[in-house]
């Protein structure tokens, strides 16, 4: 809770002035919806439609990867929005987009595919060091009201290294038979159970739920001094 106290107060002036926009997340995850929830910003979601296809080997590093997914994710809800909007409707103000991965020896790690997958994941990490990234896409479509000619985009991203705890295999057979990996990038959840995994984390923890709290606040917050928003 103190965490998101420390990243709230980067914002905290601007917040009835955000609570005012229509903000949109373009994600389904229950964690990312559940750190804007504590961050106090008003938002609904369109979950996008993006297929999250894209063909890993064209991208120098994990972090351009999520990156590019976080922006297709934001500006495939940005055509779903535009083909629900009227004129006379109320315009959309910021469109929210995320990616995140587990990265270990330079290899991306995403949802298992199956629980057999999820042991293989678990296997792979236990007793070693690995990476979360985040990507994350901001889109302000409007201000004061008035939509943009041309929207306005901004894409970071956040590292968070990692470090498990060696599991046997009777905990990482325990854990998956709990099903908690299945939708989550590297196949544990560090709010959860899975957090028990965790000997060390150097960065933030957000990050690593899916969402990148601080580093938000700081864009959203840069955004609002530069009059994108």
């Amino acid at each position: 809770q103190r965490r998101v106290m420390g990243a709230n107060k980067m914002i905290l002036e601007h917040l009835s002035y955000l609570r005012g926009k229509r903000i949109v997340l373009a994600s389904s995850s229950p964690r990312r919806k559940e750190i804007l929830d504590k961050l106090g910003l008003n938002f609904e979601i369109l979950v996008s439609n993006f297929e999250e296809n894209l063909d890993k080997s064209l991208f120098p590093t994990p972090a351009d990867y999520v990156m590019e997914n976080s922006l297709q994710k934001a500006l495939a809800v940005v055509k779903l929005l535009s083909a629900q909007e009227d004129a006379a409707s109320i315009p959309s103000d910021m469109i929210i987009g995320a990616d995140t991965v587990v990265v270990l020896d330079n290899q991306i790690l995403e949802k298992p595919a199956d629980a057999y997958h999820a042991i293989r994941m678990l296997s792979s990490l236990s007793g070693k060091v690995h990476r979360v990234f985040t990507g994350v896409t901001l889109i302000s479509l409007s201000k004061g009201g008035i939509r943009r000619d041309e929207p306005w985009i901004r894409t970071f991203t956040e590292k968070t290294e990692v470090h498990f705890d060696s599991l046997s295999p009777s905990e990482i057979q325990a854990y998956v038979s709990t099903g908690e990996p299945m939708d989550k990038a590297g196949g544990y959840g560090c709010q959860s159970a899975g957090g028990a995994f965790i000997s060390k984390l150097d960065g933030c923890f957000f990050n690593v739920m899916g969402f990148p709290l601080h580093a938000f606040c700081s864009k959203l917050k840069q955004m609002l001094q530069d009059g994108e928003l």
